[in-house]
């Protein structure tokens, strides 16, 4: 067994989906809601007897790595690394599928995390260890969120690193050294500075945010703050500090509160309140709010009261809005920052978290705060200043009842607002929003009537593999409608035939075929592997999932005598739609030889055109 098929083995799919959307029974399989497009009814099905997932509606399905690709973005390598820990397994550096220049970088930036960690353990760092402590931050919380210290140094990082085999130009693509203009000598980009490290959902660090050290804050000259430049791990736009460990507790509380600042993040964990994350002093990103949209659709930004504060929460609001998630405001009754908060009083905290106002509730007071109503030019500034937050909303329903509150508020007419509301949505609707429901065009295109029934055929095949000699005697590849459905047939075809068949019993003796998915898998997975298969290979694998899922999720319930009742009914619906297609073609043919003057070829074709009447008339008008 490969390491690959030894942590698959380890694992439990169910479980790991779990992490991330709600699984309710469904048969001997879990459905869902699916987390990769807007649905309202669940067609995402989990097998945890076969350990795959597919997605009925958008076409998306595989394994326990291919689901954690998609939802976290991932690749191969990464997801590998990912769960190797979990499952227990020890991966071999020398396995090429780890040996990614991402996946170097990413082990570079492990190292640089255990090397500021035990330099802040080091004499030197007294002074940080001392700030920390005064911070508030117990010694199990520095551990936990890995923060280091990167001394005063211009090489020794890089000493260290080039010593474990990795180059200049590697430690350079990490963000981990610089080098000033026209020279060729690199030197660390982090020196004297409280190291904390950001790490990517998955839990591994991706880059720093340096801070200098209390005692430097004035002669610094870079700023109180250096972050790692982007990098091929590294996009701020896509991270969110402290997701890795809230991601949870967001789920379970079915909340998520973003503060600005990283201690904010830090300090609220340490107080037991584990749904925090930390935007790092930027605005949410549309991408930020697809990754949050996974765990839940309810956030409370706790931004600091002042003006810079105030002017982050405003950009934040934009994509949360489009992609209707329900906004709150928390109020901060004590201190600057949550950290304050927090370290002051936990209960203010509690307090303010639970009467944290609706977005348009705040927005409201916000506004109205400083106007005289009774003036008209007040009232035109309400309406300028909210009109345009309206246009933000993704739900159009929340749209329509806070404008007729404003209407009521400054006491003008509906329509009028509605109008120039208009305008707004418009200018909102040339930029790119997230969360909004994807076309139809960009889901799987939808299926035939006889599409779909050739897929239930197959279907049934697979899960009742005492019917497949049934069906291969009365249905032929031709009559079987789509593409991908009719070369699986054959496969499944010569499958049947030469594995099945020899393994029959002595004449005369009835045979139990020995169909399953593993054997029907291997068999696929052997076929495409040889150098003659072409590049089919990969979409009859996940169509074997896809119908494997379908049987279960169809048919569980039945017995072999109510699938081939079934059965029979999708045949006889096939055989005629093959035949009404034939005998359409077939007449345009006769006429075409008719007006070419092909009598005889156009005789030959009737005589067809008969024998295809006459099967009609068998498999039922």
């Amino acid at each position: 067994m490969d390491q690959i098929e030894e942590i698959k083995s380890r694992l439990d799919i169910v479980e790991i989906i779990r992490e991330y959307i709600p699984l309710k029974p469904a048969g001997i399989n879990f459905r869902a809601l699916c987390p990769f497009h807007r649905e309202k009814s669940p067609s995402f099905i989990v097998s945890p007897e076969k350990q795959i997932w597919h997605c009925f509606g958008c076409g998306r399905g595989g394994d326990v790595f291919s689901f954690l690709m998609e939802i976290e973005g991932l690749g191969f390598a990464e997801v590998l690394r990912n769960l190797a820990p979990r499952a227990g397994v020890t991966l071999k550096k020398q396995d090429p599928k780890l040996t990614s220049q991402r996946n170097r970088l990413l082990d570079i930036m492990e190292t640089a995390v255990n090397y500021y960690r035990k330099a802040l353990e080091r004499d030197e760092a007294g002074s940080i260890r001392k700030y920390l402590t005064g911070r508030g931050l117990k010694e199990e919380t520095v551990e936990s969120w890995q923060i280091g210290y990167s001394p005063d140094s211009w090489d020794d990082l890089l000493n260290l690193l080039r010593g474990k085999g990795y180059t200049e130009n590697e430690i350079f693509l990490a963000g981990l050294s610089t080098k000033k203009d026209n020279s060729v000598r690199f030197y660390n980009r982090f020196r004297d500075r409280i190291m904390f490290p950001i790490f990517d959902i998955s839990g591994a660090a991706v880059a720093f945010s340096a801070r200098v050290r209390p005692d430097k804050e004035g002669e610094e000259k870079m700023g109180k703050y250096i972050n790692s430049p982007a990098t091929m791990i590294y996009d701020k736009s896509r991270i969110l500090f402290g997701l890795d460990k809230a991601k949870m507790a967001i789920k379970s509380e079915d909340l998520a509160i973003i503060v600005e600042g990283q201690m904010d993040a830090i300090t609220a964990h340490q107080n037991n309140f584990k749904n925090v994350v930390a935007s790092s002093g930027t605005a949410l990103t549309a991408e930020q709010v697809k990754l949050l949209k996974r765990y839940t659709n309810n956030i409370a930004l706790g931004f600091d009261m002042d003006q810079a504060g105030q002017m982050a929460a405003d950009r934040g609001v934009r994509e949360a809005m489009a992609g209707e998630m329900n906004i709150k405001v928390i109020l901060i009754p004590s201190g600057k920052d949550p950290d304050e908060c927090i370290r002051n009083n936990p209960e203010d905290w509690t307090g303010a978290v639970k009467e944290a106002k609706a977005i348009m509730e705040y927005y409201f007071n916000k506004v109205f705060s400083g106007l005289n109503l009774e003036e008209v030019g007040d009232k035109r500034r309400a309406a300028k200043e909210i009109l345009p937050i309206l246009s933000k909303l993704g739900s159009n329903i929340e749209k329509d009842f806070w404008l007729k509150k404003l209407a009521e508020k400054i006491e003008v007419g509906e329509n009028l607002l509605r109008e120039t509301l208009s305008k707004f949505e418009k200018k909102e609707l040339k930029t790119p929003i997230a969360g909004k429901p994807e076309k139809e065009a960009d889901l799987k295109v939808r299926q035939s009537r006889e599409e779909m029934l050739s897929e239930l055929m197959l279907a049934f095949g697979i899960r009742f593999p005492g019917l497949l000699s049934y069906i291969i005697d009365r249905i032929q590849p031709d009559q079987i409608v789509g593409s991908a459905n009719k070369l699986f047939y054959k496969d499944l075809i010569i499958y049947y035939n030469n594995v099945i068949g020899s393994e029959n019993e002595p004449a005369g003796e009835e045979v139990s075929p020995k169909v399953s998915y593993d054997s029907l898998k291997n068999w696929l997975e052997e076929k495409f592997s040889r150098p003659s298969a072409g590049g089919e290979g990969d979409s009859q694998l996940k169509l074997l999932d896809r119908l494997v899922l379908l049987g279960d999720k169809d048919f569980y319930d039945l017995d072999e005598e109510a699938a081939r009742g079934e059965i029979i009914k999708i045949i006889i619906t096939l055989k005629r739609y093959y035949l009404i297609y034939r005998m359409k073609e077939i007449e345009k043919t006769i006429a075409h030889c008719e007006e070419e003057g092909e009598g005889e070829k156009a005789r030959g074709l009737m005589e067809e055109l008969k024998i295809m009447s006459d099967e009609m008339r068998e498999v039922g008008e």
